[in-house]
């Protein structure tokens, strides 16, 4: 199904869905935009809204809980290396450590694509534009999620082999993994699980219906972002002009690398490409 900010407006009104705009400006994600509206906390021109759908050509008409929407910022996207034991969520009532302790203090207010449990590691993409994460979770993206997975048990390669074709485990339906045995050391196997879904705990409820119980999960790659090197703990942004390849989004302006632009080379004089004769 496509995106319904993309679908004509049967009415023929202008602009784009208010949770979308409020979206955009990392205010909160699609949504929860959506339920700001719908409990009515938005207002339009002063006007409470209650329809999430009502589209909206300028979002310096709109405020949320009464505070106008801030301007629209660039989009960034990080790559932030989860430790296990790290709770993806800005509190945890069980005063566990969560995500955000880890992120400098400079950072931008950011959003998390998609989820990791509390006993996974590896790769998490954050973002500031709730637009951008309701567009890379959506199933029509279909980014494949990489994994690197440690579990104890004996390896059933046929098995594992078998859920190219999808599985259905307590009534939920998962669609096609790819799953391969890696090597053993000691009583674990390693294997590499490749999907696109990403439910909740799939990885980990898929393997315990074929015998296999996970005790270490990792994600190395989401899509075309990829772990690599990144230390445990630390962050790293995602240079514009691949989000421009990537995703398509243009950035208002190269943010600084730190590093030295080449100087241009100079062009020799026509005459020196000549050829003289004698």
């Amino acid at each position: 199904m496509s995106e319904p900010a993309d679908t004509p407006d049967p009415a023929g009104r202008t602009g784009e869905r208010v949770a979308k705009l409020i979206a955009r400006t990392g205010v909160c994600s699609r949504r929860e935009a959506e339920r700001l509206v719908a409990a009515g906390r938005v207002t339009l021109d002063g006007d409470t809204l209650t329809d999430p759908a009502t589209r909206v050509d300028d979002p310096a008409r709109l405020a949320a809980d009464g505070v106008p929407l801030p301007a629209q910022p660039p989009t960034r996207l990080f790559r932030y290396h989860k430790p296990r034991g790290r709770v993806v969520a800005a509190h945890d009532p069980h005063g566990r450590p969560t995500i955000y302790d880890d992120l400098p203090a400079e950072m931008p207010r950011v959003m998390p694509v998609g989820r990791l449990d509390v006993g996974s590691e590896g790769l998490l993409l954050l973002t500031n534009d709730g637009e951008l994460k309701h567009r890379l979770e959506h199933p029509e993206t279909g980014w494949t999620r990489r994994y690197r997975v440690r579990a104890h048990g004996k390896v059933d390669e046929d098995a594992l082999a078998s859920l190219e074709h999808g599985i259905t485990v307590d009534g939920v339906s998962y669609g096609p993994i790819r799953a391969s045995f890696d090597r053993r050391t000691g009583t674990n196997a390693w294997l590499s699980v490749a999907l696109r879904e990403g439910k909740n705990r799939e990885v980990r409820r898929v393997l315990d219906h074929l015998g296999l119980t996970v005790n270490r999960l990792m994600r190395v790659a989401y899509g075309p972002f990829q772990l690599g090197g990144l230390k445990r703990g630390h962050v790293s942004e995602v240079a514009p002009k691949v989000l421009s390849e990537q995703l398509g989004i243009d950035s208002p302006g190269e943010r600084p690398t730190g590093r030295a632009k080449a100087k241009p080379k100079k062009r020799k004089p026509r005459d020196a490409h000549r050829r003289r004769t004698a």
